[in-house]
């Protein structure tokens, strides 16, 4: 399993997505069963697991799902990559007196709460239109000299945002949505990133479990905290249309002895060495299931076929992986 870096740090090829065990998938597991589902991501391999200071049920506080990574990976902290994310509301660096503090205060809480002394990847969430990147990227650069942080990234921006921030601190990172059905981060960002020498993390890799074949119009969502009732590929109408994306899959993974979802991130692993995606899940086996894609391995004529059946498909419900800049943080729930 050749690992792989986001700017310098080395991780799994394939991490995991840890909102789930907290937010957006319904009822979430009881805390016991969400640390040993982590623990076993870790025993299986995975080195890289993702967070958030926002994800907690219905994104109703701070900090619920920092607490269970924090205590799933404590005894080996410094033998995995940590990644969590703050949010810095318009009115906080007048309140903390720079948005330097500001940006500290939220890592302090984090990294209280994840156990920790450092954070290996430190996101800004959402773009704050009221806030220049360019001054966040410099207070990342502090936190860097300071060692608090190995590395920073943004998540769902354009290349415009990525230049103006990497031009002041180095990015490791970017943290886009990006899958078989939404791929308008292979136009420009992803060139971008492999120019510069930044890693690019796939959210929502699986689409929502669209890719996993195991959703069909008859599917019901969960009334509570459950955030596939507004995506729009899941909508029934939609859902239907993209079938034939599914039979594509399904037919790669009968021959490859795989999954659905396993080949979708295969497919993504082959197309770019610097994407590291993180699918998501509040359940062990679909976790294992997820992370077990890197040990499936498409040849070059079995990925030329592939993306020539993809191609013939067309997408119906895309989301755009631009969709948070210039708009509120809390109407986007990744």
């Amino acid at each position: 399993m050749p690992h792989r870096k986001l700017g310098t740090i080395e991780v799994s090829p394939i991490g995991m997505g840890c909102m789930g065990l907290s937010h957006g998938y319904g009822q979430i597991p009881e805390e016991n069963y969400s640390i040993e589902a982590i623990r076993q991501a870790y025993d299986f391999g995975c080195t890289f697991f993702d967070t958030a200071e926002v994800y907690s049920p219905n994104l109703e506080g701070l900090g619920h799902n920092e607490l269970i990574v924090g205590k799933a990976l404590q005894e080996v902290r410094h033998k995995v990559v940590l990644a969590t994310k703050l949010h810095i509301g318009t009115a906080e660096p007048a309140q903390d007196g720079s948005l330097y503090a500001s940006v500290k205060r939220h890592l302090l809480a984090s990294m209280q709460r994840l156990k920790t002394d450092y954070v290996d990847l430190y996101y800004l969430h959402r773009i704050n239109p009221a806030i220049p990147v360019e001054e966040v990227a410099e207070a990342m650069g502090r936190l860097l000299g300071e060692g608090l942080i190995r590395g920073w990234g943004l998540s769902q921006v354009t290349t415009d945002t990525i230049d103006r921030a990497h031009k002041v601190t180095a990015l490791s990172a970017v943290q886009n949505i990006y899958s078989l059905v939404e791929r308008g981060v292979e136009e420009d960002v992803i060139p971008y990133c492999l120019q510069h020498h930044i890693g690019l993390v796939p959210f929502s890799p699986i689409a929502s479990g669209l890719l996993s074949g195991k959703l069909t119009v008859e599917t019901k969502f969960e009334d509570y905290d459950d955030v596939r009732k507004f995506v729009p590929q899941l909508k029934a109408e939609n859902l239907q249309a993209n079938l034939p994306i599914v039979e594509v899959l399904g037919e790669f993974a009968l021959r490859k002895g795989a999954t659905c979802a396993q080949i979708s991130l295969a497919w993504m692993l082959k197309k770019y060495p610097n994407v590291v995606p993180i699918p998501g899940s509040k359940n062990k086996e679909r976790i294992l299931e997820n992370l077990g894609a890197w040990n499936v391995e498409l040849s070059d004529e079995e990925f030329a076929r592939l993306e020539e059946a993809l191609g013939r498909c067309k997408i119906h419900g895309q989301r755009g992986y631009d969709e948070a800049e210039g708009r509120s943080f809390l109407q986007h729930k990744s």
